[in-house]
C-alpha cells in the first residue's frame, strides 16, 4: 500500500467525493480547525470545511473518527502543528454550540 502524500504546507485535507457530512469530525476536533458550511449540492445541505488550519494540532481525532476516511491528516515528520491554545479551544466550544456551522 502506498503512502498518501499531503499537499503542502497543509495540516489537514478533505476528499470531498467520500464526506457524508456526518459531524463527527468537527465533534471531536478540540482545536476549532474544522466545521460544516452550507453546500446546497452534498447531500445534507453542508460539507466539512477546514475553517481555522492554522490552529490544528495534528491529534489526528478527525481521521481517526471519519467513518468514510474522508479526511486526512499531515504526518508529524512532514508539517509543524500548533499548540491547543485558549483560543482555539474556544473557537472549538463556538463551532459546536452553533449546530457544527462555520461561525461569521
Amino acid at each position: 500500500m502506498s503512502k498518501l502524500e499531503s499537499p503542502a504546507n497543509v495540516p489537514v485535507w478533505v476528499d470531498y467525493n467520500r464526506c457524508k457530512s456526518c459531524d463527527i469530525c468537527v465533534e471531536v476536533c478540540p482545536s476549532g480547525t474544522l466545521a460544516m458550511r452550507i453546500d446546497v449540492n452534498s447531500i445534507n445541505g453542508k460539507i466539512i470545511d477546514i475553517v481555522n488550519p492554522q490552529s490544528c494540532i495534528g491529534c489526528n481525532n478527525c481521521e481517526l473518527s471519519c467513518p468514510d476516511f474522508a479526511i486526512h491528516v499531515a504526518d508529524r515528520k512532514d508539517f509543524k502543528f500548533a499548540k491547543l491554545t485558549n483560543e482555539a479551544k474556544e473557537m472549538a466550544v463556538n463551532i459546536k454550540a452553533n449546530k457544527y456551522m462555520t461561525i461569521n
